[in-house]
């Protein structure tokens, strides 16, 4: 149903990923409750694999076990971006995005609705900058643009809605 609802409120396909799915510009995948979300490079692509191995962080689907995925798979064409929520899941999978080279982006804690995932992120010293949430679109649109020109965009270089760095 999150899938669904989010696909009817943006301009970019947004599904529930399953086995096998390739990653595409312009598709949201969204990982299905109770299992965990990794990619794998093939040679069509870079396609979705679905694990039903045990919570990660208390947490299943965990954001730790594709953030480490992407970084293994991308390297330092890799992004990781935590947005609100509870807990610390993610952090460690951010850092191994930035030990990979990738960008990683922060919430900002004061837009944050709960701000422990985003700021556990931040005090390992894991997240390269930190981002109101009007700020997040506009910087992804420039990721994703700069990976269709396919030229690197350093996350210091990422302007905010205003025009002003953060």
């Amino acid at each position: 149903m999150f899938a669904r609802r989010l696909d009817g409120c943006s301009a970019a396909t947004v599904t529930e990923a399953r086995a096998g799915d390739l990653l595409a510009p312009g598709r949201v995948i969204i990982c299905p409750g109770n299992l965990h979300l990794k990619v794998r490079r093939v040679p069509q692509g870079i396609m979705t694999v679905l694990v039903d191995q045990a919570p990660v962080n208390g947490h299943r689907p965990s954001v730790d076990v594709l953030f480490h995925s992407v970084a293994s798979v991308f390297g330092k064409e890799s992004a990781a971006v935590i947005m609100t929520g509870m807990g610390e899941d993610g952090a460690a999978g951010m850092g191994a995005v930035q030990e990979a080279g990738g960008i990683t982006i922060a919430q900002s804690l004061e837009t944050c609705v709960v701000d422990s995932m985003p700021r556990a992120a931040i005090e390992a010293g894991y997240a390269g900058r930190v981002v109101p949430l009007e700020a997040l679109p506009n910087i992804l649109q420039t990721l994703c643009q700069a990976d269709r020109a396919r030229t690197r965009v350093n996350a210091t270089d990422l302007e905010t809605p205003q025009g002003t760095r953060r």
